[in-house]
């Protein structure tokens, strides 16, 4: 557990927070699909639970929500034990990424459903899910069926269902995982436009690392069952808590102890991101304090649109990825196995304990 993870399971307040989990743990047989994971949530907070399949994040979300009960642990709910109460006594809602609409149902009534359900007179209901349905910009289509509408229109009509009861904390199990590319990245916009202006506890659980940088106000890096790092987009970009967190969020030149020993004398992992790193085409060295330069040839490049991708084997060091966001001086025939010098400047190490250290 880093630093900023410690500093995480806290608010720095007296104010209990939305959610909190002590020492939360799940077994499934052999395996520990959650390993006393503690963490406090803040109030009005958009937190992203991010990690590769398998790594324990959804498991967390259900065991929030109440489809899954904890092997052992707590679970507070505005600072009210929850651990043992079932999902309809819990204020949360959940959307998933199946959707699960009745296909049969109008939109307002698919909105106004969980209404209907607590309880509430048919004419108040309905005008609850038309202003639920306004919020998600789908006020003119109340009428509609959900197969008369696009993924992601379906996707809002979900939201503003889980809303329309107007939940504590909402849960998001992967809600943007099966629409395209463009769609996903509106909706990303727009699904954090909306919790601001809602001001509900949002608890969004992806593996993509883009999704979770754009929306989050923090993010939780989750790894075989346990978080290795807490703290802002910012944070666990610019300065990653292990090895594994500067692997999976973002690119990173990673430098073993061996190689780092070489470089500046300190036998401990280091990574530098891409953007750092400085391509010398004519081999020159930068000759300046607080910069290193090593030398090496080039191997491959890859074209990403608003840069190239340059890789370059180190000469007794590693195989390192520069970003470089000019023209390149030649074609890939020409510059591929091009002896250059790579430069950086050392503010721009991040020092890495070992993972599991």
């Amino acid at each position: 557990m880093t630093e900023t993870l410690a500093a995480g399971t806290s608010t720095g307040t007296d104010e209990v927070p939305a959610i909190r989990l002590r020492k939360l743990t799940k077994v499934f047989g052999d395996t520990v699909a959650v390993n006393a994971v503690d963490l406090d949530i803040r109030h009005g907070e958009f937190f992203s639970m991010l990690g590769p399949s398998g790594s324990g994040k959804t498991t967390v979300l259900r065991l929030i929500a109440g489809f899954e009960l904890p092997t052992s642990g707590t679970i507070e709910l505005e600072g009210k034990d929850v651990t043992a109460k079932a999902p309809f006594q819990r204020d949360v809602n959940t959307v998933f990424q199946d959707y699960a609409l009745f296909p049969h149902m109008s939109l307002v009534d698919n909105v106004a459903y969980g209404l209907r359900v607590r309880g509430m007179p048919g004419n108040q209901r309905r005008e609850r899910a038309r202003e639920a349905l306004d919020r998600v910009q789908l006020g003119k289509f109340v009428g509609r069926k959900p197969a008369q509408l696009s993924g992601g229109q379906r996707q809002r009509v979900a939201l503003a269902r889980a809303l329309v009861v107007e939940p504590k904390v909402l849960l998001l199990d992967e809600p943007l995982g099966a629409l395209d590319l463009k769609l996903r990245q509106q909706m990303q916009v727009e699904l954090k436009e909306l919790q601001r202006s809602l001001g509900i506890t949002f608890i969004f659980v992806t593996h993509d690392q883009e999704e979770a940088l754009t929306m989050s106000d923090r993010i939780g890096v989750f790894n075989n069952g346990s978080i290795e790092q807490i703290g802002t987009a910012h944070e666990i970009y610019e300065r990653p808590g292990d090895i594994f967190v500067a692997n999976f969020v973002g690119t990173s030149n990673i430098f073993d102890a061996g190689q780092a020993q070489s470089v500046y004398g300190r036998a401990e992992p280091l990574c530098i991101r891409p953007e750092r790193l400085r391509v010398a085409w004519a081999g020159e060295p930068e000759r300046r304090a607080g910069v290193t330069s090593r030398s090496g040839s080039v191997t491959s490049f890859v074209y990403v649109g608003h840069a190239t991708q340059v890789r370059v084997q180190l000469d007794g060091g590693p195989a390192v990825v520069a970003l470089v966001p000019e023209k390149l001086p030649g074609s890939d025939a020409e510059l591929v196995n091009r002896p250059v010098t790579v430069s950086w400047d050392d503010d721009a190490v991040v020092w890495l304990p070992a993972h599991g250290s």
